[in-house]
Parts: C-alpha cells; sequence; structure tokens
C-alpha cells in the first residue's frame, strides 16, 4: 500500500524517452527528474539543456545521441546507458514525426497523391522506431524481469483526422488535407502494445499505450478556433496535461495494468 501512495517518487527509476528534444520529450524528461528518476533522453539532436535541467536534477539526467531507425545505434545507446546508469526501468516511446502544415504541397494534398516516400519517412520513426526500441531497450527489461513500457499513441489512431478542422485552408484556393501516414502508424502501435503486453508478461515488463490529442504550439488562429469549437474541453492540450498519466503508467500504481490504451484527450473521442 505505501508504494501506491508513493506514486509519483520514482526515485529507483531509470526512465528512457526517445524524441527527447521535442516539446513533449523535455516536459517528460522534467517531470520525472522531478519525480527523482534518472532520466536518460534519446534523440538526433541534444536538447537545450540549460532550460531542461536545474542543479538538483543535472546529476540524474544523460543524454544519448542515437536514432530510433537504426537498431545498432539504439544497442550502441543501451551499452552507454547500462554502463552509465544501468538497464532501463521504464521505456517512453515519444519520438513521433508528421508531415507539417508547412510541408509541400504534394504531403498535404489528396490521399491519392500522397507520396511513398512520405510514407515510408513517417512509418520508419512512428512505428518501425517504436518497435526497434521495443526490441532493445524492451528486451534488455524483459531479461532483468521488470519494467514498464509506454508508447505514445494519438487520438488519429483512434479515429480518423477531422478533415474540416483544415477548411479554412482549402476556402483560401489551397489543396491540404491531414496526411495518412502518422494515423497509420499511430493506430499500428496499439497492437503493437497489445503484443508486446501478452509476449512479456511472464516477464514482469507491463507495455501500454497513451493516446493523446493535439498539443499548444502556436498554430494558426483559425485552426485553433476550430480544433477548440470541436473537442468539448474548448482548448488544447498543454504538455504538462499528460504528466500525471504517465507518472502513473510508470509508476506502481499501475502494477496490475498492461495492454491498455489510456486515452487522455479532453474528451475528443467521446464524441
Amino acid at each position: 500500500m505505501q508504494d501506491l501512495l508513493n506514486n509519483s517518487s520514482l526515485s529507483d527509476s531509470c526512465v528512457v524517452i526517445t524524441g527527447v528534444s521535442g516539446q513533449l520529450g523535455r516536459a517528460y524528461a522534467s517531470a520525472f527528474l522531478a519525480a527523482g528518476a534518472t532520466v536518460v533522453g534519446i534523440d538526433k539532436v541534444e536538447p537545450d539543456l540549460t532550460e531542461l535541467l536545474s542543479s538538483e536534477t543535472k546529476n540524474n539526467f544523460l543524454f544519448v545521441h542515437s536514432d530510433v531507425t537504426n537498431k545498432v545505434s539504439l544497442r550502441r545507446g543501451l551499452s552507454q546507458i547500462e554502463k552509465e546508469v544501468g538497464t532501463p526501468t521504464v521505456l517512453i516511446n515519444n519520438a513521433a514525426i508528421d508531415s507539417p502544415p508547412s510541408a509541400p504541397s504534394s504531403e498535404n494534398g489528396p490521399y491519392e497523391e500522397y507520396p511513398d516516400e512520405s510514407w515510408d519517412r513517417v512509418l520508419a520513426v512512428n512505428l518501425s522506431g517504436v518497435h526497434y526500441c521495443c526490441q532493445v531497450f524492451g528486451g534488455a527489461m524483459a531479461l532483468a524481469g521488470r519494467g514498464s513500457i509506454i508508447n505514445i499513441a494519438s487520438i488519429y489512431g483512434m479515429v480518423s483526422p477531422d478533415q474540416s478542422l483544415y477548411e479554412y485552408r482549402r476556402s483560401n484556393d489551397e489543396v491540404f488535407y491531414k496526411p495518412v501516414a502518422y494515423s497509420a502508424s499511430k493506430s499500428g502501435i496499439l497492437n503493437l502494445t497489445r503484443y508486446l503486453a501478452v509476449y512479456w508478461a511472464k516477464q514482469n515488463v507491463r507495455v501500454n499505450s497513451l493516446s493523446i490529442a493535439g498539443v499548444f504550439n502556436n498554430q494558426d488562429k483559425e485552426f485553433l478556433d476550430a480544433y477548440c469549437a470541436r473537442i468539448p474541453v474548448g482548448r488544447m492540450a498543454n504538455p504538462d496535461d499528460y504528466i500525471g498519466a504517465l507518472i502513473f503508467l510508470a509508476g506502481h500504481g499501475s502494477k496490475y495494468m498492461t495492454g491498455h490504451n489510456m486515452v487522455v484527450d479532453g474528451g475528443w473521442t467521446a464524441i
């Protein structure tokens, strides 16, 4: 019972976070450091450590330069982690890409014309990258006989994107649709999560996914107005809106929970 009451304390945990240089990755790293964990940030680009770390937490953070689409790179990263801080106990598969609104029109055009190279690039990071990280870091957890893997999924892995949010662009004579690859990759994460939850259950490695909604990042006013009118809570998420769910999934409070998709989406998928 005391472990449950102290669920926010993760002082005995080594938390690996992929995509740590991004908006959400930095927020997740800060939260787990504040909870007392040792945090390993993985990315191709090193984050601004002056923003991320304080004098109290700087010795509990390790940055590992690695590419989630390259298993050799990830294995080198695991060797560095095990040498410097030990075997990971938590893996947060956060790294992901999408075609941004500013991408070439070919990427945000009609589905019938969606480029093969765009599909391959997004699936390589968002789905194959999660698979590789689970093989490498999750495999090490299974050998150690404990761990929690949290795969960051999306509302757009559960339901189709609402293309009406981009009507303001089409009304300005742009050809713009939310592309297919992001949705396909995030839906793939859901069943990868269930597969691994069953596969590693006897090794005491729990595997869950967290489906999140859109995060505010200075989007166009027209998009924000349409999005906020569509979502029941009336706003986009802030990065810290997902911290409580992550701490719960990583800690003792969810010790009997595996193969589950936790949805934190402001009510988006309730409609």
